[in-house]
């Protein structure tokens, strides 16, 4: 078992030191020379971080008060051509009306968007001079919206400025930025609980994006009456999504066992490894998949299995947004960014598309059964959370 094992430990300390690592959950970060000030080569402490969350049915209609309370002035709201007519949207403007809030609607937001629509959307936010920023949609809409609330922020800035290295220069953003709610309407990304904004770099034709603590959510208001608006194929990748956030972030590399030891703190990144906390979010988003998934899936009126399912999103957000994923998000990218004719069911889109989840979780059969190697205890935890019984007393020979 120690071999196996140990090839395992090293290819996962290799995707941590890649640049061309997950863009959307880890990233490279600059490291001082010398030792910690423990003294240890390999990582001795982990911290969290989260956006502040709301739950609730009908939580959305509390955002114009929001927004009031922060002293807002000029607010952007941001969604999609789908989207924007719906009711849910609508649900957001009143609100604006009733508190007084003086708005803009951008909707043009791409699903799975690129270089070329973060900047469009960066535009409108700097001709808009705005003071707040509101996102409703998915991670699409939410990952736009904290770029253009970035380089708003930061005018002066090239866009390369903050992605993420090879194909961007990683700076640290140090630009205060304004404040932003998000208001998810998918149960997937977790977006509203993290520091990350994701896009397709079309000169080169792959994924990246930017992560930086300082770009996640002021506040991400989860209500779950806007899953109801949801189809069928919609759901269920997105709950792929979660099913492999959770998964992931519980079976990374260890905090302590992720090199070198930064020298200071401030080059810590925010997705260090599974450590105690995250892994408590993580096992009990999959328990909570294990038990809603199919159900909102069948049954768009399962008001129970879908609200469930949109908390289990966050979970697994503040989860992988500090542990980190690895292999089945990493080769995501390759199985979305090359695709050139394929357009999924029940999305309403012009162009190619492979959803995220789907293709993050078509790998993850062979996945898990390599990394099984690693940590064989975590992974016969997850299959009998997911329905294998016996999976940890060794009792299912089929195991």
């Amino acid at each position: 078992m120690a071999a196996p094992r140990d090839r395992v430990a090293h290819l996962l300390r290799q995707l941590q030191r890649a640049a061309c690592q997950c863009p959307s959950h880890s990233h490279t970060y600059s490291q001082a020379p010398g030792l910690s000030p423990s003294g240890k080569t390999t990582d001795y402490a982990f911290e969290m971080a989260v956006s502040n969350i709301r739950y609730g049915a009908g939580v959305t209609k509390e955002v114009g008060m929001d927004l009031q309370n922060m002293g807002a002035k000029n607010v952007c709201l941001m969604t999609d051509k789908n989207l924007s007519q719906l009711p849910p949207i609508q649900t957001v403007m009143d609100s604006f009306v009733k508190n007084g809030i003086n708005f803009k609607v951008y909707d043009n937001v791409r699903v799975e968007p690129t270089d070329r629509s973060f900047m469009e959307a960066i535009e409108f936010a700097k001709r808009g001079a705005f003071d707040a920023y509101v996102a409703m949609g998915g991670g699409s809409t939410i990952d736009t919206c904290k770029a253009a609330n970035l380089y708003a922020s930061s005018p002066d800035s090239d866009f390369l400025d903050y992605v993420n290295a090879p194909i961007g220069k990683g700076k640290p953003v140090t630009a205060p930025l304004k404040p932003l709610i998000a208001v998810p309407t998918t149960s997937g990304t977790g977006s509203e609980t993290t520091g990350v904004a994701i896009f397709d770099y079309e000169h080169l034709k792959v994924k990246t994006g930017i992560a930086s603590r300082a770009i996640k959510p002021t506040l991400g208001l989860i209500d779950p009456l806007h899953t109801l608006y949801l189809p069928e194929r919609v759901i269920a990748n997105s709950g792929f999504d979660v099913l492999c956030h959770a998964l992931e972030s519980y079976t990374a590399l260890p905090y302590h066992m992720r090199s070198p030891c930064p020298a200071n703190p401030v080059t810590r990144p925010a997705y260090q490894g599974s450590n105690p906390i995250s892994d408590i979010w993580a096992v009990h988003a999959l328990r909570i998949v294990a038990k809603y998934l199919k159900r909102a899936v069948r049954n768009p009126d399962d008001l129970e299995a879908r609200s469930n399912m949109h908390l289990a999103s966050a979970f697994a957000g503040i989860g992988f947004g500090n542990a980190g994923v690895h292999l089945c998000h990493g080769m995501s990218y390759p199985i979305s960014g090359l695709v050139k004719t394929y357009k999924a069911k029940d999305y309403n889109v012009d162009h190619p598309l492979v959803p995220h989840g789907l293709s993050v979780v078509l790998t993850s059969p062979a996945v898990f059964t390599f990394t099984a190697q690693m940590s064989p205890e975590r992974h016969l935890e997850m299959a009998e959370i997911l329905g294998k019984p016996g999976a940890l007393d060794g009792s299912n020979p089929g195991t």
